[in-house]
């Protein structure tokens, strides 16, 4: 079973845009893609701009008002569709209708107006896939590294807080196996980050990495999973880049830590994924881009790449 679905996200973004523009440019087969969304969408941007799918995918219909498509404005009529796509899609992951969703960017504002109060698209893929004590953690893929996010969208202090062996030893087994399952990687090496400048400089600058991270390191180490660390942040990234470093992914322990880096790195063909649940979710590293919604400019590259690693091809 190979088919992915997609979710068209929020419909006033550039979602449509680039789910057209992304699966018009891959080599891929009708029967291996189902869209959740609506037929009005397409019949907007085909009216509008020309823009038509040039393949015959099954698409899900999901309730929709032409009148409700005004591009650049995050409303309430959007966020509500953008929120049933994607539990339908999960529906489908569910029934085992799909091996893969594929999540066009969605407004956390607007499915929060309609009630629906989650902090992003990977929570509510939690909610409704997750089972026996499972989580859904958030690895970012692009065609030079991998980094998965400790911790996601909460404060910094937050993060400084989940900075714990047990919670890091957990998150880093569960990479290593995604790793393995997903990405077919054989004894994945997995390198982490130092929280603190210097890694703490052997404790001038904080104690985690003494009391928490290199802990963790040494239980994951026990249990035969290749891991070495904790390396100070403002060169790791520039050492794997530049090969002195041999790793198949850092695990980054706050947002910002590993994704500035990452973005500066190549934004186009970034991937965000989420492991750690039975069903693989990808979808574009940015967001709903209401700024330059509905003038057909929005770049589909990182589309394009989520859809071809929720397919299995090469980035």
């Amino acid at each position: 079973m190979d088919k992915i679905a997609i979710s068209l996200g929020d419909i006033n973004g550039i979602s449509p845009e680039i789910t057209i523009k992304a699966l018009n440019s891959l080599d891929i087969e009708p029967e291996n893609v189902v869209i959740v969304g609506s037929n009005v969408v397409f019949d907007y941007y085909k009216t509008r701009f020309g823009l038509t799918l040039r393949e015959n995918f099954e698409i899900i219909e999901v309730p929709l008002k032409y009148e409700d498509i005004t591009p650049g404005k995050e409303t309430k009529e959007a966020g509500e569709f953008s929120f049933q796509c994607l539990k339908k899609a999960t529906e489908l992951a569910k029934e085992g209708e799909v091996k893969a969703i594929v999540t066009a960017p969605l407004s956390k504002n607007a499915i929060n107006m309609c009630g629906y109060h989650f902090s992003g698209q990977t929570e509510v893929l939690e909610k409704y896939l997750a089972h026996d004590g499972q989580k859904a953690e958030m690895l970012f893929v692009s065609p030079k590294i991998k980094v998965l996010l400790l911790t996601r969208h909460t404060s910094l202090l937050n993060a400084v807080k989940s900075v714990k062996k047990e919670i890091l030893a957990e998150k880093t087994e569960k990479l290593n196996f995604s790793l393995s399952s997903w990405f077919n990687i054989k004894s994945p090496e997995i390198t982490v980050c130092a929280l603190n400048p210097h890694a703490s400089e052997g404790g001038l600058f904080g104690e985690e990495e003494e009391k928490e991270i290199i802990p963790a390191l040494q239980i994951l180490k026990e249990k035969g999973i290749k891991v070495s660390g904790p390396f100070p942040s403002d060169t790791l990234f520039q050492k794997v880049i530049e090969g002195k470093i041999q790793t198949d992914c850092v695990v980054a322990l706050y947002h910002d830590q590993g994704l500035i880096p990452l973005k500066l790195m190549g934004f186009d063909d970034l991937v965000n994924a989420t492991i750690g649940l039975d069903v693989l979710r990808t979808s574009p590293a940015h967001g709903t881009a209401f700024d330059i919604a509905g003038k057909n400019i929005a770049n589909p590259n990182s589309m394009k790449s989520a859809i071809k690693l929720a397919l299995g091809l090469k980035l």
